[in-house]
């Protein structure tokens, strides 16, 4: 089994920050590599299709709004990997204004390396978290 995970601080405050990603069904919202997800099974299903228009079939596994945190599960995806769940997580800081937010992911290869699949997944999570940054801070503007 492969584990890998990425993280990035954001200057937000946690609330800001899960209201966007808190909603299994909201990845359209900031992962710009995901335009498309539908909810399905009374929401404990989520049908993404990526910008290449394969599908990705997600299962919610784990749900705690409170401690700002989801897992799930992938049961249909183009991938080569089995047995994968993830989880996001939004962390509080010492500072009121900053968060840490936390994507990480375990994964069995199938017919690539543990190596292969991390580097494939690592890249996921560290693109979509820099996607998240930049939908959460302004852009600069001159003046």
């Amino acid at each position: 089994m492969a584990t890998t995970t990425a993280s990035i601080d954001i200057a937000a405050s946690p609330d800001r920050v899960w209201q966007l990603i808190g909603g299994f069904d909201s990845l359209p919202d900031w992962l710009p590599y995901i335009p498309t997800s539908d909810l399905c099974d009374g929401g404990r299903l989520r049908r993404l299709e990526n910008e290449q228009g394969d599908v990705i079939i997600e299962r919610l596994e784990a749900f705690d709004d409170q401690a700002r945190t989801y897992s799930y599960s992938i049961v249909r995806a183009p991938f080569p990997v089995t047995g994968y769940r993830s989880t996001l997580t939004v962390h509080e800081t010492p500072r009121q204004d900053k968060v840490r937010v936390e994507w990480s992911g375990t994964f069995t290869p199938d017919g690539i390396s543990d190596s292969e699949a991390v580097t494939l997944f690592h890249g996921i999570y560290t693109q979509g978290l820099a996607a998240l940054h930049q939908t959460l801070t302004p852009a600069s503007t001159s003046v």
